[in-house]
């Protein structure tokens, strides 16, 4: 996997396949700057051979008991957490984060979304309803047919199998688009349906860009619904290209997410929080508290616990188990990284720690996308820093006097993802809960998932909700039934 000549392939129809056009791009891997594999640059032929093969499988699928989709989605569980060493491996090569956080994080999740969608379809309800003595109405839900499921770099397995499971639980079959940033995991993905027994064409990964291959899944006209994760302006290219078709959308896109600390936090456990929603997977997290807001009187030991902190982050080589902050995805990721913080300096911030490259990881890693977690204070809560979306290691910490003013500051964005508020005031929690303008408040935690909540963003975070039943009835289409007595 590491000789920089292994070609990945589309996986059609429980086959692996060469791209029709036999173009491929190179796999860079973001520690060493180097590729060490080919991804196949796919074009719209093989988006329609995914389509005809899952259009082909559908049939069938739909027409499987639940039972039995459930058993083979729980093999394929199984056989992702049998391989987790060579997944975890696979997504540390392609993403640059540390294999210790795809190993204990990202790998297992994925696992249990499959399971937790599995199980989910045996406990399924339909409504009922007797219609004044009249009539006996019911509701069916049924699948949808072909699904188009586009995923991002930052967790190339976790969300994808996050749009997988729910989709094909349902009886839908599904063209997937990984990033062709990190396709690895994916690819592997395969291998593990056919060790599960998934039919032939339930699922279909057709690697290459976004202009020729989530341009081609978004338009076809087969392909009735649309899940895609990804940044704001993409999200709205893929929202014009569906609104004519009248396709069912989901969109989760960006972030730019408030941190609130009150003075009466536990303020040990706000800054540890701090530093992981900070800076997990170098800050490549949609979900990422990049905007620190802390009360005034607890700002000082706030910012010096924060800085000491995150200065003992153990920046190196992903590959080496006590690596804590890896390489960022890419070259045009790092200096899109170093732009902000730049422009942060211009807009008065002063870099209260990092703002540029470590030094020198190992000679493995001389030439890899490395930047140091940086921590910037002094900024005006309007400033473009402030505003627009990094996906990087770095995150601005402003003080505030009162709740109103903190939940002003918080809402004066464009994106409504989520939020996180620390503080041991319970109707305080509950007070600034409802009035943030996220999807997702965190109070005193970061990151707590449970998949049966609705999981989404407002304004310009996205579209539609994902997670639990949220997700089982976006990939199902409820028809009404009504019989007269």
């Amino acid at each position: 996997m590491t000789e920089g000549n292994d070609r990945i392939q589309n996986f059609i129809d429980g086959r692996y396949v060469e791209p029709l056009a036999g173009a491929y791009l190179d796999n860079i891997e973001p520690a060493t700057g180097k590729p060490y594999s080919q991804v196949p640059d796919s074009r719209p032929e093989d988006v329609e051979l995914a389509v005809t093969a899952a259009e082909k499988a559908f049939e069938q699928w739909s027409r499987t008991p639940s039972a039995e989709r459930s058993t083979i989605l729980l093999r394929l569980a199984d056989a992702i957490e049998r391989d987790l060493e060579k997944f975890a491996l696979a997504e540390s090569i392609d993403t640059g984060k540390p294999v210790s956080l795809a190993r204990n994080l990202d790998i297992p999740r994925a696992v249990s979304n499959f399971r937790f969608f599995a199980t989910a379809i045996l406990h399924t309800e339909n409504e009922a309803h007797v219609t004044d003595g009249v009539a006996f109405n019911y509701t069916l839900r049924q699948p949808r047919g072909i699904t188009g499921l586009i995923s991002p770099w930052n967790l190339p397995l976790y969300l994808l199998s996050w749009k997988i499971a729910p989709a094909i639980a349902c009886g839908n079959t599904a063209v997937a688009k990984p990033s062709e940033l990190t396709p690895m995991t994916a690819h592997l993905l395969g291998e593990a349906c056919n060790q599960a027994g998934l039919p032939p064409g339930v699922l279909n990964i057709v690697h290459g860009t976004g202009p020729h291959v989530g341009q081609a899944i978004t338009a076809h006209p087969k392909i009735t619904t649309i899940s895609f994760t990804g940044g704001t302006v993409t999200g709205r290219k893929v929202a014009e290209t569906c609104a004519p078709m009248f396709k069912k959308m989901s969109l989760e896109l960006g972030g730019k997410n408030p941190n609130i600390v009150f003075a009466d936090a536990d303020l040990d456990a706000a800054i540890t929080g701090s530093v992981r929603s900070s800076f997990a997977n170098q800050g490549q997290v949609c979900l990422c508290g990049s905007r620190i807001f802390v009360q005034r009187a607890a700002y000082q030991h706030f910012v010096d616990g924060l800085v000491d902190k995150t200065s003992k982050l153990r920046i190196g080589d992903p590959l080496e188990p006590t690596t804590e902050q890896g390489a960022i995805v890419s070259k045009t990721q790092l200096e899109k990284v170093k732009f902000y913080v730049d422009l942060a300096q211009q807009e008065g911030g002063r870099v209260a720690l990092g703002g540029r490259a470590p030094e020198q990881i190992n000679d493995r890693c001389r030439d890899g996308y490395f930047f140091q977690p940086t921590i910037i204070t002094g900024l005006a809560v309007g400033c473009r820093t402030n505003r627009e979306e990094i996906f990087g290691p770095v995150v601005s910490i402003t003080p505030f006097d009162d709740e109103e003013e903190v939940i002003r500051y918080a809402n004066d964005c464009d994106y409504g993802l989520a939020s996180s508020v620390w503080t041991q005031n319970l109707s305080r929690a509950h007070r600034v809960a409802e009035q943030i303008q996220t999807g997702t408040v965190w109070v005193n935690c970061w990151l707590l998932r449970d998949l049966r909540v609705p999981f989404g963003g407002m304004k310009q975070s996205g579209v539609g909700r994902e997670g639990g039943n949220e997700a089982l009835h976006f990939f199902t289409e409820p028809k009404n039934v009504c019989i007269a007595k």
